[in-house]
């Protein structure tokens, strides 16, 4: 069975290091297909996405994980957002007369800029840490958002390949967990930087083409690691008629009348699944049709 559009954690049996791997196909590619995104975004996209992926398996209640990032460069916008379920979207926003180079770094796109992750549990409060861009890659500003944000040692290893014949993106992570089974600091540091060098070794093409127990045999195998069932990873968009007329009722009656005079509907199209929702006259008027029923 192909590891491709799967997400599976995995533990270090003798040490304080949790682990996840992931391998996006289908969901890339999905993303890929909905704008003719320059090489480095495509690539960048598919970093973005398999991060939040990676990142979506520390939500212990339902929402949704968004990573972005921001700033003065030809590539204004882009984030990832992924659901406690692993449903994956993803956008960039960019200048298309920007003459754009395969190879070019997230830093050389974004410009001066900040990366955020935003936590919006479905119940309870919003939470959102942010860093500066200050490394050329997406895992090296992550690893220095948990080092400053969190406090917790992560490292996070990201690739993706959008002009392979089957685009892919992959992405593993290990993350050191407070002192449990190994009491002495010392030891447990010593195991994390076992743990990281040995992992550091892994190559883009192995990330991208071997099955996720390949890969970690093929970089853990002295170790005793306990590899969990595989959780599916898929393309799905939070866009839907309800939520949109939710967000237009906001906006007030007058407010889309005056539109509606203007130009006969409201038209909205999401940009992430590009479903396009119209609503005319009737449909206003539906939503505002709120009067109690008389009670005899």
């Amino acid at each position: 069975m192909s590891h491709a559009d799967q997400l599976q954690r995995f533990i270090f049996e003798h040490s304080d290091i949790r682990g996840e791997i992931l391998t996006l196909e289908e969901s890339f590619q999905q993303v890929l297909s909905n704008a003719k995104y320059p090489a480095p975004i495509q690539a960048l996209l598919g970093q973005f996405m398999a991060a939040a992926g990676l990142l979506s398996a520390t939500l212990k209640f339902d929402g949704v994980l968004t990573l972005q990032a921001q700033g003065t460069g030809p590539l204004s916008t882009i984030m990832a957002d992924c659901t406690r379920h692993h449903h994956l979207r993803a956008i960039a926003h960019f200048d298309e007369d920007f003459n754009y180079a395969p190879g070019q770094h997230l830093q050389e796109l974004i410009g001066t800029g900040t990366l955020s992750l935003t936590i919006n549990p479905n119940r309870g409060e919003r939470y959102q840490g942010i860093v500066p861009l200050e490394s050329d890659t997406l895992a090296g500003c992550l690893e220095n958002y948990f080092a400053q944000s969190e406090q917790l040692a992560t490292r996070i290893w990201l690739s993706a390949a959008p002009e392979m014949d089957s685009p892919r993106a992959a992405g593993l992570l290990l993350q050191a967990l407070p002192n449990q089974k190994e009491a002495d600091p010392e030891a447990n540091q010593q195991l994390w930087e076992h743990a990281t060098q040995l992992a550091a070794t892994i190559t883009p093409e192995e990330q991208l083409l071997l099955e996720h127990e390949q890969q970690l045999y093929r970089l853990f195998h002295q170790d005793e690691l306990r590899i969990f069932e595989a959780n599916p990873v898929q393309f799905s968009c939070s866009c839907s008629e309800d939520r949109i007329s939710s967000a237009l009722v906001s906006l007030g009656q007058k407010e889309l009348q005056g539109i509606l005079d203007e130009q006969g509907s409201i038209d909205i199209h999401c940009e992430f699944c590009h479903q396009h929702y119209a609503f005319h006259q009737g449909d206003i008027d539906d939503l505002f049709d709120e009067s109690p029923p008389v009670l005899h």
